[in-house]
């Protein structure tokens, strides 16, 4: 039985990390189609009460997310490049599947919303639309910037995983289209990806240092917003609940429009045959999060 949650803590860790590697869609989604929300909510903010029990949750999550990130950052890239709409259409159809879930959380029977229950949705929902709204305030060539790090862009580095971080962990809002904003994605991504080759010459320092003045101040910035956001998180969800499901009804609301807009969902072409090759995805990943989260949904 303990095998048996280690391989899936590692498994969801897994699907969670791939999540990351798209801009746009959101860990914290993931998370709850798969029913460790709240399990990792808890973890992040009680570790030191039973460090015990969590670490057998954290370890292997933490693994899957790590073996997500460095294994299929180059697979996404290559799937994005080459099959951009059909790939983004099946991780809209995710956030899709558990709109109508959250919905049902939301809305009483034969009743309509409040005006204070309206603007919890409404206002979450364009705030992500407005956001999706604004380019990215610079365009980094990562080949060239991993050379030229100094101490201020490090800072700027940590703050923006801090932004990243509160981001990563509130559904229908993307750590990784937080980095796509300020300007840094490509040379995240490419850090990553360099970590294979890091391994196959553990003796290049000079890789080694690029790569540790990019990911680690990023790091340093995820650990302290994702601790800080996971607290106010507990909090609604424990006494606020149908707050914090009407404020994620408007993150997903948003988010499925924010995606649907972003140029680089078009970058491979669009014909008819992609547009249904997109619509057939959409249709699966909407299906498939809805029947997971059918089932796990009452665990958030």
């Amino acid at each position: 039985m303990q095998t048996t949650k280690v391989i899936r803590d590692f498994l969801n860790g897994l699907a969670f990390g791939i999540t990351e590697t798209v801009p746009g869609v959101s860990g914290g989604t993931t998370a709850i189609i798969l029913g460790f929300y709240r399990e990792l909510i808890e973890a992040l903010n009680h570790f030191t009460e039973n460090a015990k029990h969590y670490t057998k949750f954290l370890i292997p999550l933490s693994l899957g997310i790590a073996a997500g990130l460095v294994t299929f950052s180059s697979i996404m890239t290559y799937l994005i490049l080459n099959f951009s709409f059909p790939t983004m259409t099946f991780f809209i159809g995710l956030i899709v599947g558990i709109i109508p879930l959250i919905y049902t959380k939301v809305k009483e029977p034969k009743r309509w919303f409040k005006p204070k229950e309206l603007a919890l949705i409404l206002i979450p929902m364009a705030t992500v639309v407005l956001i999706s709204t604004l380019k990215p305030l610079s365009v980094i060539n990562p080949v060239e910037a991993i050379n030229h790090i100094d101490v201020p862009f490090m800072l700027f580095i940590f703050l923006t995983g801090i932004l990243a971080a509160s981001a990563l962990v509130v559904p229908g809002i993307s750590g990784s289209f937080v980095l796509l904003l300020f300007g840094i994605y490509p040379l995240v991504t490419y850090c990553v990806s360099l970590i294979g080759y890091l391994l196959t010459d553990p003796t290049n320092v000079s890789l080694m240092l690029g790569i540790a003045k990019v990911l680690v101040p990023l790091a340093l910035g995820i650990i302290v917003g994702g601790l800080a956001m996971a607290r106010l998180i507990e909090n609604l969800l424990k006494h606020h609940y149908k707050t914090m499901y009407s404020l994620i009804l408007g993150l997903l609301l948003g988010s499925v429009y924010a995606l649907f807009r972003e140029p680089f969902i078009f970058q491979s072409g669009v014909s008819t045959l992609i547009i249904i090759a997109g619509g057939a995805t959409l249709l699966l990943g909407s299906l498939l999060s809805f029947s997971l989260a059918k089932k796990r949904l009452s665990l958030l």
